[in-house]
């Protein structure tokens, strides 16, 4: 019986093994939507608009408010402050490599980045701007005005559709490839350390890949979980189907150990804890504290290179 079970687990460990040169790196370029093509102009043109204050009623609040360049695209909050000091229901994700994701939001209320960029300008707890406000406002300004003309062209080129492509277009710049673990998958097999191999053997193993897949560690799928301390109902309140009460979607693991808090509700501030709560939630299992560090050994290889861009001066 020992020997077959030890037969068994070698070849559990070979096939999992295997898995390791079946997973892609991350890709250099995202899917690009057939009616938002990129180009320099546009791509531009969105970073400043992404940069921009002037988008929120305020004055003061701008995506990057929230999705600061500094902490990896996030705040690092617990959750976000918006209009007037007003604190959010729930933890900002990063922008990092959003362009990948099957849906945006925690709740997945949007399906691609144009229909996200719209929505925090409308929440009256983060931006608190109408739309019709913000075209108004950008066309008093001429650099604005010429510039959606040339990314847009037509008479009336400045609109609350083409701030949302433009902004769109900024943001699947935003992808963060040749992670050390990106550099492993390409044959380099001192890209990380020994602890991160067994660490990527056990998130196999122990069935962490069933939602954590592909390229970028998410299949997009929503999962039911309630962190300590959150009573948040996930995508119900998108829905109002009873099966969906406090399913959020599965968060993307790239450059994870630079996104903290963890959770819908930022409650946790270390990775360590983060994987026992996964763990324990989601698999129902407790991992050893060896077990823990090497999976948190690995997660720290999957920080990719940081985007280089020049911050705007805005006009």
């Amino acid at each position: 019986m020992l020997g077959v079970r030890v037969l068994s687990y070698i070849f559990v460990l070979l096939i999992f093994s295997s898995k390791v040169w079946a997973t892609e790196p991350l890709p250099a370029v995202p899917p690009i939507p057939e009616n938002n093509t990129m180009t320099p102009v546009k791509i531009e043109l969105g970073k400043m608009l992404f940069f921009d204050p002037r988008l929120s009623s305020s004055g003061v609040i701008s995506c990057a408010t929230c999705h600061n360049p500094v902490f990896a695209f996030t705040d690092r909050v617990s959750r976000a402050l918006g209009h007037n000091h007003q604190v959010g229901p729930r933890n900002t994700p990063t922008a990092l490599n959003a362009a990948f994701l099957k849906n945006q939001f925690w709740d997945g209320r949007a399906a691609t980045l144009e229909e996200q960029a719209l929505g925090p300008i409308q929440a009256s707890v983060e931006m608190n701007e109408s739309l019709e406000n913000v075209v108004g406002r950008l066309n008093l300004i001429p650099e604005y005005k010429e510039m959606f003309k040339e990314a847009f062209g037509g008479r009336k080129p400045v609109t609350a559709e083409n701030i949302a492509k433009a902004i769109a277009a900024f943001e699947r710049t935003l992808i963060t490839v040749n992670s050390p673990f990106d550099r492993f998958l390409n044959g380099d097999k001192d890209a990380i350390s020994p602890a991160a191999k067994r660490g990527w053997e056990l998130f196999q193993i122990k069935g962490c890949t069933a939602c954590h897949s592909g390229p970028n560690f998410t299949n997009s799928t929503f999962q039911r979980i309630q962190v300590p301390g959150s009573t948040d109902l996930g995508r119900y309140e998108v829905t109002k189907k009873e099966e969906d009460k406090y399913r959020f979607r599965v968060q993307s693991l790239r450059n994870i150990a630079l996104t903290y808090p963890y959770f819908n509700n930022g409650s946790v501030w270390s990775l360590e804890e983060a994987v026992k709560i996964m763990a324990r939630e989601m698999l129902n299992i407790e991992p050893k504290d060896k077990e823990v560090k090497d999976i948190v050994a690995f997660l720290h290889t999957l920080t990719g290179d940081m985007p280089k861009f020049e911050y705007p001066v805005l006009p």
